[in-house]
């Protein structure tokens, strides 16, 4: 039976937004746009100007209790991660499903503490970590389960961005009361928890993190750690927004009998025996001067996703509680690289 399309709110009207607002318009069949809530109803009623075409009817919202009481199947919380926890208090609350912008909060604590609340009333709570929806993903965890590709033995994750001063310079990016951290919080994320959905949990980790000359921030620009895995594995981490013009991401798996590069939408199969396998092609990620040099369709996907799941109560593609992990591993590289000492990364919930 087709299910009629879900009703959803928008808070927060930032950068992002506009990836937002393209996979709303794409996905008539599956949602409809209530409104948007921002600090600012001016805000609100230029984004609603500006995308009037697509969401006829929609408002902006007062505040939240206004937005509570239209009743929305869902909320999509796209708010600087210093502001979102009373807004999750006030949605879980209520018992409305949120799909949350990356990351899930500032720091590993206080995620685990908004991943709890959420649990403990029932909520849905979904993270659009969007790149575990990739087609390059999707393909290699179809060929694991077809292929012997041997014991994971090397893991290499690179991120090689580049942000100018100008990003920065916006008041409270790149900071701990904003953002919670540099290039492995707002940009590295997405790869680092794409490979661990691989590569499995990391154990420990012994990192550098520093402030390049190119950049004025309070934060980290740029990370080099040294990873071991749950499993065994060896790996390596660099991140930076500070590699000019910046280059698309990668994730290199060296299992015994292959090595498999996922590079954007690209996935790479390079056997022992000679063959190399092409699955896909890159495409642009953000990774250099235009942070929203992206394609919308794989937001569209985890977007998707989670409207299904309010309806088959099966859990999102990125559930809060699995990106617990991702938090956890930063949290430690973090540490590291403050300390210069080897740290044990954490549990989840």
């Amino acid at each position: 039976m087709t299910q009629r399309p879900k009703s959803i709110a928008l808070i927060g009207c930032g950068m992002v937004a506009s990836a937002y607002a393209e996979s709303f318009a794409a996905l008539p069949q599956d949602l409809t746009l209530l409104g948007v809530l921002t600090r600012s109803a001016s805000s609100a009623e230029r984004f609603l100007a500006r995308h009037q075409g697509c969401f006829a009817g929609a408002t902006a919202f007062s505040d939240i209790s206004d937005l509570i009481g239209a009743k929305p199947d869902a909320v999509v919380l796209i708010t600087p991660p210093n502001a979102r926890l009373p807004y999750v208090e006030a949605l879980a609350g209520a018992g409305i499903p949120i799909l949350m912008e990356k990351p899930v909060e500032r720091d590993f604590a206080a995620a685990r503490d908004l991943v709890s609340l959420c649990a403990a009333k029932g909520v849905p709570l979904g993270i659009v970590l969007q790149h575990r929806v990739r087609p390059s993903a999707l393909r290699l965890r179809a060929l694991l389960e077809e292929r012997d590709f041997g014991p994971l033995r090397l893991v290499e994750i690179s991120v090689p961005w580049w942000r100018g001063q100008s990003y920065y310079d916006e008041l409270g990016r790149g900071t701990i009361a904003r953002d919670g951290g540099g290039v492995l919080i707002s940009q590295a994320i997405h790869t680092m928890d794409l490979a661990l959905q691989f590569a499995g949990p990391v154990s420990e980790v012994t990192a550098m993190c520093h402030t390049s000359a190119f950049h004025e921030m309070e934060t980290e620009d740029f990370v080099s750690a040294g990873l071991r895995f749950e499993n065994g594995a060896m790996g390596s981490l660099f991140a930076s927004t500070a590699t000019y013009p910046g280059r698309t991401e990668e994730i290199i798996l060296h299992y015994a009998h292959v090595s498999v590069t996922l590079r954007s939408a690209e996935l790479v199969l390079s056997w022992h025996g000679g063959e190399t396998e092409t699955i896909g092609a890159a495409q642009a990620t953000g990774a250099g001067g235009d942070p929203m040099a992206f394609t919308s369709a794989w937001h569209r996907a985890v977007i998707k996703d989670f409207l299904d799941c309010i309806d088959s109560g099966r859990a999102p593609v990125a559930s809060g509680q699995s990106a617990l992990e991702v938090h956890a591993l930063i949290e430690a590289i973090v540490k590291s690289g403050a300390t210069g000492q080897r740290v044990i990364v954490e549990k989840g919930l």
